[in-house]
């Protein structure tokens, strides 16, 4: 490399990485073209010119991603390491995942949220930025936890605050098991907004339920059989989307019996980008059959519920 090319990938440099300028003024600055200057910047990396380096509070496990990634076939699965400190695991990954979340979302249209305690500190990470075009939406009812901070309608407020853009609820509960009340709710003029905003969504964020999510609300725990008719429940590995699934990933309540207040499954399914956040050991079940069924596209583990999967498959 001659110091002529060497000063040239040392000021592209400057520019981009220092001064911060836009890829579309620096190639006016030097007349080059995009691909030439984002093959200029690789190549200022690779030649040493140029070193990053991230500080950060956590730590991934790579070994452990590989394993599920490859297994599993899943691209974007990431694996956090447990700290030393275990109270200090909840606010690890609440960090990493909003950082991952607000970037993820950096360029989508409508996010689809559900409710939970994860996703409630998660968005609590949530840093102050400006948006065009956002919208935040539930596509499914209410868990009823309204004395809760983690009740779903909270989480689209909490969001839409952070960005200042418009948010969509859906004031009813998640399941309704008279057929007739809940196809009538789907056009009562409350619920029409977000249902319609539900089905242009752009990426889904939530955490994942076990069967012990259903007992914890009374009206679910009394009525489950009627919510979930024909259902064997002992073979629930996992709650996604408002719905039961196996380990094997495949829901237990057929489209004709699906008391969910809620866009169709086939519909949540489709959606390009599906996150799920899971921390807690006692959900490694859920988080197995989710990444067997391929429920969603994108997966934040601790290193304590990746061990789980493994030691249970032997990988």
């Amino acid at each position: 490399m001659d110091a002529a090319h060497r000063q040239l990938l040392a000021s592209l440099a400057q520019d981009y990485y220092l001064s911060k300028m836009a890829i579309s003024d620096i190639s006016k600055k030097y007349q080059l073209s995009r691909y030439l200057i984002m093959k200029y910047l690789d190549e200022a990396l690779a030649s040493g010119i140029v070193s990053i380096n991230i500080h950060t509070n956590f730590d991934r496990n790579a070994k452990l991603e590989r394993i599920l990634q490859q297994h599993f076939k899943i691209k974007n699965l990431i694996v956090i390491k447990d700290p030393t400190n275990p109270q200090d695991r909840d606010q690890i990954i609440a960090t990493f995942a909003a950082n991952q979340v607000q970037s993820l979302i950096r360029n989508c249209h409508t996010v689809g949220l559900t409710w939970g305690e994860t996703i409630y500190t998660m968005l609590d990470h949530f840093n102050k930025q400006t948006a065009s075009q956002l919208t935040f939406t539930q596509f499914m009812g209410e868990n009823m936890r309204y004395h809760s901070s983690a009740a779903s309608m909270r989480m689209v407020q909490k969001a839409a605050a952070k960005y200042d853009v418009p948010y969509q609820t859906i004031p009813g509960p998640l399941y309704v098991i008279n057929d007739q009340a809940r196809t009538a709710l789907y056009h009562e003029p409350a619920f029409t907004a977000a249902f319609a905003a539900a089905s242009r969504m752009d990426i889904i964020i939530c955490g994942l339920g076990t069967r012990q999510s259903i007992n914890s609300i009374p009206a679910w725990q009394e009525n489950t059989a009627r919510i979930f008719p024909g259902v064997d429940l002992g073979k629930i590995a996992g709650m996604a989307f408002g719905r039961p699934y196996d380990l094997h990933g495949r829901f237990l309540v057929s489209p004709e019996n699906d008391k969910t207040l809620s866009i169709p499954l086939d519909q949540i399914i489709q959606v390009p980008r599906r996150l799920a956040i899971v921390q807690r050991k006692s959900k490694f079940q859920a988080a197995r059959g989710a990444l067997e069924g391929k429920l969603f596209t994108d997966m934040i583990l601790t290193e304590s519920v990746a061990l789980r999967i493994t030691d249970a498959l032997g990988i």
